[in-house]
């Protein structure tokens, strides 16, 4: 807990992975493009966002209403925050140009006193900080503040950094402990995250103050919901959802009692993670115990009884929340994309306090499947929900899967996954190393390039390989003056017996919390050789999970695989996977190309005739026919078409 962690600038990291590659050149080239069409209101077949133009009407520059969630000025932050990533990465003087000019745009619409958000300055004026606990007030000030800072740290510019300071300071004027403030807190945590992220950029401990204040404030009674709740004289913003619950279901927003009473994952499953990300870097910055052992319980019970095979959290539709211990249905899943998100965001502060590799694997496994799956392999479609299993037909008919999208979406009303994921997707490069002082941590072994002062030396290092395809990576040391440091390399939870060498010779050093730690003088021309070891893994879920009985899943490295109906045909429920299978890897083809598939030989359940009975009294004599099963990675469905899916198959004895 108690080690200092380095912060690397947004340009020296570099990935080079081909993999990952293509995804961040999708996000340059095809997603932010498109992602600014759709802002703009420019593409006829999605939902309209309107969101610049009610900055402009906040602004006086065009006159109109307000339009979309409460929520929508953050689709344009977050957008930012994109760039501003991308930026990083490679130059691009028409792209800088548009997003200052959005930049001016959110400085013309901010108030004289620092406040800035158009749901209140166009379509309830004088009604700002009467129902922080649905109305994102302080949610959308929270990726201001994201977005500022990763600008300032791409450019150098202080534009939007100024603008995110002057809000911050007007909220620290409202809010805290004093008399004549108000003791809320969000409803939907992000501001503390990013408070804290403020603060590193700008040392200023006001901000640092009021993300402790937030968190510390939260579920102490009386209820500061219920105090706003009754001055509005008992309204409330959601009314198609009834009943004010997001106001009474404390337990919804984790506020039903003080941080350090609980030990549950619950409630919105995005709220909930946003705000242990939160707690987690105050608790590290802070050096403090109790804020720590509230993250590790709320950690365990959400790993280890309440995620997905696939690091999706959030078990049901109704709250986009979680439900109860292993209460993990497949084909109702949410999993909302952003959940991931903020898994993998509350995995890193983790990491980052406790330097153990349990973090990073659940950090990986929400990447490689539920992240990378969001977004279409054509940059253009996204899902908001990622289900385990699909059948269409059913989906069609039954108001139960409402919720679930056979396919990906061009846009959503609701959009704040396709930003979340265009701006985590370009951003990857800081999830695959932790440089603390004590060490640096190498996560993810995807191909990079990066650079990280160790004691006003520089340490240069390069990743090859195919990760995560093939098994062998090689890490290259550039820098001409020796560094003396510490190496901390991550041993996979889905890898049996991994291989490290130095130099050609088997690597000298103690494992700790999953990490190897190698310690030398690391100078030009060291070269570390891993060999990860990607058996094809038979996974089973815990007995109590009682969705997956009888069933098993298939993962090879990160990567879950599924069956889809475009290569096993439909009726995938009746397909049998031998406990005693041959597996065999091939190369995907057409937009599969580059991925690896899997495949077996199982069987059928054949399907009977049309006018056979419902029910039997006895068993049918069907026998299993033979059929070639053909695995995808699951992040990969639903780009060819609609069909079903699923990720749990019977297993045949």
């Amino acid at each position: 807990m108690h080690s200092e962690v380095i912060e690397a600038p947004l340009n020296h990291i570099t990935i080079t992975d081909p993999f990952l590659g293509e995804y961040q050149r999708l996000i340059r080239d095809v997603v932010i493009p498109y992602q600014w069409q759709a802002l703009n209101d420019a593409i006829p077949e999605a939902e309209p966002s309107h969101a610049l133009a009610n900055y402009r009407i906040a602004a006086g520059m065009q006159q109109g209403e307000f339009y979309g969630m409460v929520f929508q000025d953050s689709d344009v932050t977050k957008w930012l925050e994109a760039v501003a990533w991308s930026l990083s990465q490679k130059g691009d003087p028409a792209l800088e140009q548009t997003a200052d000019d959005v930049i001016e745009l959110l400085a013309r619409a901010q108030c004289e006193d620092g406040y800035l958000n158009t749901w209140y300055s166009v379509k309830e004026p004088g009604l700002r900080w009467t129902n922080v606990a649905e109305c994102h007030e302080l949610y959308c000030a929270g990726h201001l503040f994201e977005a500022a800072v990763a600008f300032y740290q791409a450019t150098g510019k202080r534009r939007l950094l100024e603008i995110a300071c002057r809000f911050a300071d007007h909220i620290d004027t409202v809010f805290g402990p004093n008399e004549g403030q108000l003791r809320g807190y969000p409803g939907h945590p992000e501001i503390e995250l990013a408070l804290m992220r403020l603060y590193e950029v700008t040392l200023e401990k006001r901000y640092k103050d009021l993300a402790r204040f937030f968190l510390e404030e939260r579920g102490k009674q009386p209820y500061y919901y219920d105090i706003e709740f009754e001055k509005r004289g008992g309204t409330w913003h959601w009314n198609d959802w009834g009943d004010a619950w997001m106001v009474k279901d404390k337990a919804y927003t984790h506020a039903h009692k003080p941080l350090n009473e609980q030990d549950q994952a619950v409630g919105h499953a995005v709220r909930s993670v946003y705000l242990m990300t939160g707690l987690a870097h105050i608790a590290r910055m802070t050096q403090d115990e109790e804020k720590r052992q509230t993250c590790l319980r709320i950690w365990n019970n959400m790993v280890h009884k309440r995620m997905y095979i696939t690091g999706g959290v959030g078990s049901q539709a109704v709250g986009e929340a979680f439900t109860s211990d292993y209460d993990l249905p497949s084909d109702t899943a949410y999993a909302e994309s952003c959940a991931s998100i903020g898994l993998m965001m509350f995995a890193r502060r983790m990491l980052e306090m406790e330097g153990d590799a349990q973090y990073a694997d659940v950090m990986e496994r929400a990447f490689y499947n539920t992240v990378l799956g969001g977004m279409a392999l054509d940059g253009k479609h996204f899902f908001y929900v990622n289900p385990l299993e699909t059948q269409p037909k059913t989906i069609a008919c039954n108001h139960v899967y409402d919720h679930i999208k056979p396919v990906r979406q061009r846009w959503f009303g609701c959009a704040c996954c396709p930003p979340n994921i265009a701006r985590t997707l370009v951003a990857i490069g800081h999830y695959l190393f932790t440089p603390r002082k004590d060490a640096l941590f190498i996560n993810i072994y995807a191909g990079s390039k990066a650079r990280f002062e160790i004691e006003g030396k520089s340490l240069q290092l390069r990743i090859d390989g195919n990760y995560p395809w093939d098994e062998q990576v090689t890490i290259t040391f550039d820098n001409a003056t020796p560094v003396a440091h510490t190496l901390a390399l991550r041993l996979p939870e889905w890898c049996e017996n991994p291989t490290v060498q130095v130099n050609g010779e088997r690597a000298q050093g103690g494992v700790i919390k999953g990490y190897l730690h190698l310690h030398r003088h690391w100078q030009q021309g060291d070269c570390i050789s891993l060999t990860l070891p990607m058996k094809i893994m038979r996974v089973y879920a815990n007995p109590r999970v009682r969705h997956t009985a009888g069933k098993v899943a298939i993962q090879r490295g990160p990567l879950v695989y599924c069956l889809e109906e475009a290569d096993n045909g439909a009726d995938l429920h009746n397909l049998y996977l031998p406990q005693e299978a041959d597996f065999r890897l091939e190369q995907g083809n057409g937009v599969l190309k580059g991925k690896v598939l899997i495949q077996t030989e199982g069987a059928r359940l054949a399907t009977p005739s049309e006018g056979e009975a419902l029910y039997h009294f006895n068993p049918r004599r069907t026998a299993l026919q033979p059929q070639t099963l053909t695995f995808i990675p699951w992040f990969s469905w639903a780009n060819r078409g609609e069909g079903e899916m699923r990720i749990w198959i019977n297993e045949q004895a």
